[in-house]
């Protein structure tokens, strides 16, 4: 029983740390007040730009970097649109997904099949011997422990440092934040790309450390799954790493059934986790209309000083 619960952790957290960067991601865009809906689409870019370096450099550090920097860029032209140009939210975001899909696909072509050497376990002495959980968190591979290390930072970051405050205070006032003397175009711009550059590091843990070879769209949903997540946390890192697992675990669970050859279907059994997606969506949104969420107040507002009142 313990080895069976013990596998089935292990496989929640695998499945769960691409989302888990994925969410972070759209946090800091969030937080800054700017929707990101191509979240998709980034994870793409950062799987594809992430297998392709690796693949010809034979590194898989200069694979994550050129994921960071490929997805850094291509926020870049969402923080261009939103925030300099001032543009829909929400379109550009979807035109960023489906750039993604289609770039990917264009430029993937040749690659599909390939395989290289992924990230291996890192046994961390002592702790990775301990009963049920010792594997599934002390005996990861080095994207997993960066995961876990990148909630505290983000929490921190937002809540014991002043650009942080500065951050979350442009997502609640901007106008507010421009009187004190913040540039609201810069934070929000620095804010949209750095998250982007986190979402292309989980599309990275795809084609790198899940299944080290590049398969098309291998991002399955995730990237919606992310940006769902993103809502049902709060925007708070660390009810990220909850829900993040939340999902992972309903993955795990339903390829364990599949592979005990349960008479349960196996589109009905790769439904769940899209199906609970909804749902929380559904359950988070009733509670914001309640007021019992903290979204930030300027979410999905453009910023103009010319129309400060």
């Amino acid at each position: 029983m313990f080895d069976t619960l013990e596998i089935l952790l292990d496989a929640t957290v695998r499945a769960g740390t691409p989302i888990l960067f994925a969410t972070l991601g759209a946090i800091i865009n969030e937080r800054a007040g700017i929707i990101n809906l191509g979240i998709e689409g980034l994870m793409l870019i950062g799987a594809l730009a992430g297998f392709a370096a690796t693949h010809y450099s034979g590194s898989l550090l200069v694979g994550i970097l050129v994921a960071f920097v490929a997805t850094y860029i291509a926020g870049a032209i969402h923080a261009l649109i939103t925030v300099q140009l001032r543009g829909n939210q929400i379109v550009s975001g979807l035109a960023l997904t489906m750039f993604g899909i289609g770039v990917t696909a264009l430029f993937g072509k040749g690659m599909v099949g390939l395989t290289i050497d992924g990230f291996e376990r890192i046994a961390i002495p002592g702790l990775s011997s301990i009963p049920v959980i010792g594997r599934p968190f002390f005996n990861q591979d080095i994207l997993i422990y960066l995961s876990f290390l990148l909630v505290y930072l983000i929490w921190f970051f937002f809540y014991r440092t002043r650009w942080g405050l500065a951050v979350r205070t442009i997502g609640e006032n901007p106008a507010a934040a421009d009187t004190s003397g913040l540039s609201v175009s810069r934070y929000r711009f620095l804010a949209v790309t750095i998250g982007s550059g986190l979402v292309g590091i989980g599309g990275a843990y795809l084609s790198l450390a899940s299944t080290p070879m590049w398969i098309e769209n291998m991002s399955g949903g995730r990237g919606w799954i992310a940006v769902a997540l993103v809502i049902f946390a709060g925007w708070s890192s660390p009810r990220a790493l909850l829900g993040a697992y939340l999902f992972g675990g309903l993955t795990a669970l339903q390829l364990r059934f599949q592979a005990m050859g349960t008479t349960i279907s196996a589109h009905i059994l790769q439904m769940l986790p899209y199906f609970f997606t909804i749902l929380v969506l559904v359950v988070s949104t009733i509670r914001l209309q309640k007021g019992a969420g903290q979204q930030p107040e300027a979410l999905g507002l453009p910023y103009d000083r010319e129309d400060r009142k």
